[in-house]
């Protein structure tokens, strides 16, 4: 019993079961926050002017109705902080549940001997009109249900987890086609397909599992892969993904690779390894709480010890009220309110700039970051193909090379395709009807435009076509060389000119690198794209660094590497593809317009999906880390410089001798301080 959730061993354990640690707090949670408001309504009102319930109950009843509303608070919702708080000590390695645990039995412990037997307290110590002595039970109640609060918040951000890995496997086909010896077909269990198996996949169908062409022919999108948005020609030979889809041609496979050995399965264990691995952050409290904890109950002995041999009569009572002091001031509420208040406020001020937090671990993570890892496609830039230049050669209208293009690419499903026809339907250009439309696979299409022939396609479609691109080949390279995807057109066997599409940088990616460069981070770009394209992006942009032609385990691998160097490295991406390298990175950010996995896997979301969303989330997170500082600050010397003055040491030079009431309100000030300190964060300018 450590006290802290337990990750999952293994991604096969992911199930729909909700955590029964978060049940259990939660339920707990409720009933303390049931019994704490109207605890507090009985005790606080007083001090607003309403006086009418306490005179209605009567003071006796009042403190024992007190009690009864404390009691199940304190002892069952809070039992798990005196379970923790106890291992704690038992182990000596403490922490904040070694104070929580220790403050809220000295407080409840002292209030009830202060209703069961106020004659053992001085009478400097009792109310001069009703005779009784100063109870803390809302205290007590109130720092239970505030730290049930955050083990909530803690618990459901580690749900995310769990979601993640359940995300992946979701991705998977339920079902395959078998082809069995004798020419039927048999649609089979997932879990039934075994190596060797022929599989017939439909058009729109998921691949089932990994494999190999054996019969037919389509383009298949790998996009959750790759991350890269342009489907992939398959004919025989060529190998297969499960969880890919395919488009609209029929395929049959053999199955190489099935359940736990299949890509997708590999990626989810790597997920589920990755956020495994991650060792806890110590917190600022605990750092803390661990040197406090020692350092109140020495001063608490001593302070007994002391006014018990030397104090006035009655020595004991003075030494215990004493003692009790000494830890009712040092009762870590502030403490306790100094991380979450902080997290909850800034995680609404994210909220409202676009900037989901999962977690505060992944806010204290980002403000230690140096490196940032950026996927090209959809991160970089819009993830959509687009229209860039059309460029015809001497003796051709710009229109009608478009209108020629436009005509034959019409009836293809390829993003280029779409992208080319789209874009000739925002210039206005009419269509004509294609015949005779032929694909070449990994080289472009042919086909007749109003009794024309008519081809488009990349260099190895020219060269197979007998043609001389001539001067052609340098303007083409030189687009290549801007990142864009360029293709030959060719009309009655003459190149016509030449159309170029690209997927363009979102207009905010360059003012927000140079941003990210200014708040000390090293820009690495990891893309599935070849050397030459990813150079051209890099160059244009400012990156320092490119990884190219990456596999999604490379991600990973790349971001441990550099952690083995001691970098601090944050991953941006968008893909099922990244999300083993977001879980890897000290801290993941996704864009929100990309999977869901992605973002269950990242401690940031940025709702915008573009860069400024991570200048904004690391100015977040040095803006929050140092109000927690701050926070801290405050809770410790309010406590600190508490403690030795609840104990007596100004006693003997000026007479003053501070009981459990001012220490209460000393502990409840740093508390305020705290809470406004933290609420500073709505306004932080990001």
């Amino acid at each position: 019993m450590c006290g802290m959730g337990l990750e999952l061993e293994s991604a096969a354990m992911a199930g729909d079961e909700p955590n029964p640690e978060l049940v259990d707090f939660s339920r707990r949670f409720w009933v303390g926050a049931a019994l704490t408001i109207p605890l507090l309504i009985l005790t606080m009102s007083p001090f607003i002017g309403i006086t009418q319930i306490r005179e209605f109950l009567g003071e006796t009843t009042s403190l024992w109705l007190e009690a009864v509303l404390a009691t199940p608070v304190i002892l069952w919702s809070g039992w798990p902080f005196f379970v923790r708080g106890w291992n704690s000590f038992r182990t000596m390695n403490l922490n904040m549940f070694s104070l929580i645990g220790m403050g809220v039995s000295a407080a409840y412990i002292f209030s009830m001997i202060a209703i069961i037997a106020p004659g053992i307290f001085p009478p400097g110590f009792r109310d001069p009109e009703t005779g009784h002595v100063g109870v803390y039970f809302e205290a007590a109640a109130v720092i239970v249900t505030l730290v049930l609060l955050g083990q909530v918040m803690e618990l459901r951000a580690r749900e995310g987890t769990g979601k993640a890995i359940r995300a992946l496997l979701d991705l998977a086909a339920k079902t395959a086609r078998v082809i069995r010896p004798d020419g039927s077909e048999e649609e089979v269990p997932l879990e039934d397909v075994q190596v060797g198996d022929r599989l017939r996949v439909r058009p729109g169908d998921k691949v089932p599992v990994d494999g190999v062409v054996v019969d037919g022919r389509s383009s298949v999108d790998e996009s959750m892969i790759s991350g890269e948005p342009v489907p992939v020609e398959k004919t025989e030979g060529n190998k297969l993904t499960g969880a890919t889809i395919n488009g609209t041609g029929s395929l049959v496979m053999e199955a190489t690779r099935v359940g736990s050995d299949t890509m997708l399965a590999q990626i989810v264990e790597m997920v589920a390894a990755a956020q495994r691995s991650r060792a806890p952050i110590q917190k600022w409290a605990d750092m803390v709480a661990g040197k406090f904890v020692p350092a109140v109950i020495g001063v608490a002995i001593v302070s007994f010890i002391a006014w018990s041999i030397w104090g006035p009569a009655p020595a004991l009572s003075y030494a215990l009220v004493s003692a009790v002091a000494v830890l009712i001031i040092a009762c870590p509420c502030a403490l306790g309110l100094a991380t979450p208040m902080s997290i909850m406020t800034a995680t609404g001020r994210g909220a409202q700039a676009g900037v989901l937090i999962k977690n505060a671990e992944a806010l204290e993570r980002f403000e230690k970051v140096d490196t940032l890892i950026v996927d090209k496609t959809g991160t970089l830039t819009v993830g959509k193909p687009k229209l860039v230049a059309v460029l015809p050669e001497a003796g051709h209208d710009e229109a009608e090379v478009l209108r020629l293009a436009a005509s034959l690419e019409r009836g293809s499903e390829h993003p280029l395709a779409e992208a080319i026809v789209r874009g000739a339907e925002e210039r206005n250009v009419a269509f004509a009807d294609a015949e005779d439309f032929e694909a070449i696979t990994g080289k472009g299409v042919k086909g007749t435009v109003g009794g024309k022939a008519v081809a488009l396609g990349n260099l190895a479609l020219i060269t197979d076509m007998g043609l001389q691109s001539g001067d052609l080949t340098a303007k083409a390279n030189a687009r290549r060389d801007e990142g864009e995807t360029v293709m030959f057109i060719v009309l009655d066997d003459r190149i016509a000119g030449l159309v170029s599409v690209a997927d363009p940088v979102k207009e905010t990616t360059p003012a927000a690198l140079k941003t990210l460069h200014e708040l000390g981070l090293n820009i690495i770009m990891a893309t599935g794209d070849n050397e030459r394209t990813a150079q051209a992006v890099a160059a244009r942009l400012g990156i320092d660094e490119i990884r190219a032609d990456v596999l999604p385990a490379d991600k990973a691998r790349i971001i441990r590497e550099l952690q083995q160097q001691g970098r601090k490295v944050a991953m941006a991406g968008d893909g099922v593809n990244d999300a083993p390298a977001l879980a890897q990175a000290d801290v993941g950010i996704a864009m929100g317009t990309g999977a869901d996995v992605a973002i269950e896997s990242a401690g940031f979301t940025l709702v915008k999906g573009d860069l400024d969303g991570i200048v904004r989330a690391r100015r977040l997170a040095h803006t929050t880390m140092h109000n927690i500082r701050q926070n801290l600050f405050f809770a410790l010397i309010y406590n600190a410089s508490g403690v030795p003055i609840a104990a007596g040491i100004l006693y003997p030079f000026l007479g003053i001798l501070i009981g459990p009431i001012f220490a209460a309100f000393a502990m409840s000030a740093s508390s305020l301080s705290v809470v406004l300190n933290s609420l500073r964060l709505r306004r932080a300018r990001i």
